[in-house]
């Protein structure tokens, strides 16, 4: 698996702060449902997509 820099992972996390303020409050669940499975379909490993939604509900 690829590893991001610093640096990338801050321009990933406001490309998301922005593409959800875009999206609004009201369509926000569906754009990230939509994000979640092109990422997944990029990943092409349902364990590995998997492993990731467990690690990202960790601490909510």
């Amino acid at each position: 698996m690829n590893t991001l820099s610093v640096h990338d992972l801050e321009v990933v996390y406001d490309v998301l702060a922005e593409a959800l303020d875009t999206a609004t409050q009201a369509k926000a669940e569906l754009f990230l449902v939509k994000l979640a499975l092109l990422c997944a379909q990029t990943i092409g490993d349902a364990e590995t997509f998997t492993e990731l939604t467990q690690s990202a509900l960790q601490d909510l």
